[in-house]
């Protein structure tokens, strides 16, 4: 899930700064994420998803009723080969009593429902974001990841990541509270099978990844769980034709045949573009998860 920008004039874009108001340093997000905003003054509601990108994305009909108006720059949200084109302006915004003055996108079709709106973790002024799932149990350990960077061609309005090694190689994490399932693309998929013994089993199924594009997934079983600290997963479903090729994990539900011949293709494929996300499936073992920007970490209290 990529944001790409578009350029729909030729134009400086000007540096927008963050409200003067000093924000206290911890913000907490409790429930659903969905608290009072507003855009230009007109009231609304947006949700704090640790899975969403920085820059604010409205629903269309919020967006027109704040009187936004596109500027020069659009977006594109690529969702494996397919993808929504959308807008945006420049405004001021409230989120939960936090003004800020930024960047916001909007699509016709809306990013997710039972809200006017979604901002991730980076997109707020706090310095540190905690959302806490439950009360703490005993026993917790905590997971402590490095924080990148979803990357932009413009600063600031892709999403927070851990980063973790697979094979020596590093692999971004997203956190998804709104997701039940645990997905990685194909080509993240590869690497986690060939590092834990991999095997796809069952049907294909279809998983709903962002602006309700669904996908097509396969579950994968492993031979050793895959360890993310106190996380430890024996499964996840695997994005089979998205970033990647999933052709050479190993598909538990088909017999070998021993004259048979794959053939694989040599293409180059840039690690840079493998994604793990964490759904609800994994996350119910955790009771809290800090994103700190000025540590540039992430903390996970988990089973």
């Amino acid at each position: 899930m990529m944001i790409h920008l578009r350029t729909l004039t030729a134009c400086s874009l000007l540096a927008v700064g963050l409200g003067a108001a000093a924000p206290d340093p911890v913000y907490t997000v409790r429930d659903d994420g969905v608290v009072a905003a507003s855009v230009e003054g007109v009231p609304g509601t947006l949700r704090i998803d640790p899975g969403a990108p920085a820059l604010p994305i409205l629903a269309k009909p919020y967006a027109l009723r704040a009187g936004l108006k596109p500027g020069m720059f659009g977006l594109h949200y690529k969702v494996g080969p397919s993808g929504v084109r959308g807008v945006t302006a420049v405004t001021h915004l409230t989120v939960d009593g936090m003004a800020i003055r930024r960047r916001v996108g909007w699509f016709d079709t809306p990013y997710a429902t039972g809200a006017d709106g979604v901002i991730g973790p980076g997109g707020l002024p706090a310095p540190m974001v905690r959302f806490e799932l439950h009360p703490p149990r005993p026993g917790e350990r905590t997971l402590d990841l490095p924080l990148v960077d979803g990357g932009a061609l413009i600063g600031n309005w892709g999403g927070l990541f851990g980063e973790i090694l697979v094979g020596g190689v590093p692999m971004k994490v997203r956190f998804d509270l709104h997701h039940r399932l645990s997905l990685a693309s194909a080509g993240a998929a590869q690497r986690i099978a060939a590092a834990q013994g991999g095997a796809l089993t069952g049907p294909v199924d279809q998983a709903e990844i962002a602006f309700g594009i669904a996908r097509p997934v396969r579950r994968m079983t492993l031979a050793t769980p895959f360890a993310i600290g106190p996380l430890a997963l024996n499964a996840l479903h695997v994005r089979v034709s998205d970033y990647g090729n999933a052709a050479t994990i190993r598909d538990a539900d088909v017999t070998p045949d021993p004259d048979e011949i794959i053939v694989t293709g040599k293409a180059k494929r840039d690690p840079a573009r493998d994604r793990l996300s964490i759904g609800r499936d994994a996350l119910e073992h955790c009771s809290s998860i800090t994103f700190d920007k000025p540590a540039k970490r992430i903390r996970l209290s988990c089973l």
